[in-house]
């Protein structure tokens, strides 16, 4: 296939997964009905940690990983834990919940063959995203769970979109390349995030920071989380890199970006920001993923 057949052909395909969403035609995997119901669970402040071990247990095969994850050093470096409930009050709701979905969300759910790899470093990155966006909102005194749960989801269109264009291009008998791929992503992956958002009822305020994280600069309902997740993803991109993809930043790039100017955060509180590095590296090896 010469350079311009390539380019005509992924142009097509573009346009057939944009036509696919347009007519709610895009397959969104189901998320697995114990991590929805976990998000659900954590966003009710009527809940409690014996409810949140309850629906955990349900699942035998998450509550293993949960345990596993709990009882890291990450997690409790000087503690074992026996059960659900004693982590959830030693962690707290909101880490074991994390912890959880993040499983929940793995290579698994798509369908992706000769690109599972690929796949699971776009989950990798996203679940490094995920923790910086959190680190980035611990040090500017904000929510850190709700900027975790927006930095895990915010490139979820990403890997429904290589499924879409791998099944859409099987039946045109074409070939595609990992760069072909990145390519299709880049102008349909945040339509197509929004709606596995909307299937997997999301919380509005990470929809939010979907919608608008390439225009993060536009004021919103949800400027400052949109910024904070932006600003994570940053380091995250720093840190976590594709090898085939490489990225030109630098450690000083990073900290100049001007988003941590617009969340207020001064040069000493991003280069104190930027040595939570061990931590994030220990949560992602903890989680295994």
């Amino acid at each position: 296939m010469t350079s311009a057949q390539s380019t005509a052909s992924i142009s097509q395909l573009t346009d057939a997964v944009s036509k696919q969403l347009s007519s709610n035609d895009i397959q969104v995997p189901m998320l697995p009905e114990v991590a929805s119901k976990v998000v659900r669970l954590t966003q009710d402040p009527e809940s409690d940690s014996a409810d949140l071990a309850r629906l955990i247990q349900s699942d035998q095969p998450l509550a293993a990983h949960v345990m596993r994850v709990a009882n890291s050093a990450a997690y409790s470096p000087n503690a074992t834990l026996v059960s659900l409930q004693q982590a959830i009050t030693r962690l707290g709701m909101r880490i074991i919940s994390e912890i959880a979905l993040a499983a929940s969300i793995n290579s698994s759910l798509f369908n992706t063959p000769g690109f599972e790899p690929y796949i699971q470093h776009i989950l990798n990155h996203s679940l490094a995203a995920g923790l910086w966006a959190k680190e980035t909102a611990r040090a500017c005194r904000k929510n850190v769970e709700a900027a975790f749960l927006a930095g895990l989801l915010n490139d979820i269109g990403r890997p429904v979109v290589v499924q879409t264009a791998l099944q859409i291009a099987k039946g045109e008998g074409l070939t595609l390349s990992k760069a072909d791929l990145m390519l299709i992503e880049a102008s349909t992956k945040q339509a197509v995030g929004l709606a596995v958002l909307e299937a997997w009822e999301m919380p509005a305020s990470v929809k939010l920071v979907v919608n608008y994280f390439d225009r993060y600069q536009e004021e919103h309902n949800n400027a400052l989380q949109t910024k904070i997740v932006y600003a994570g993803t940053q380091i995250a991109n720093h840190f976590f890199q594709d090898p085939d993809a490489p990225n030109e930043s630098t450690i000083d790039s990073v900290k100049a970006h001007p988003v941590f100017a617009e969340i207020n955060l001064y040069q000493d509180e991003v280069e104190q920001l930027l040595e939570q590095e061990d931590a994030v590296k220990s949560t992602m090896e903890a989680m295994g993923l």
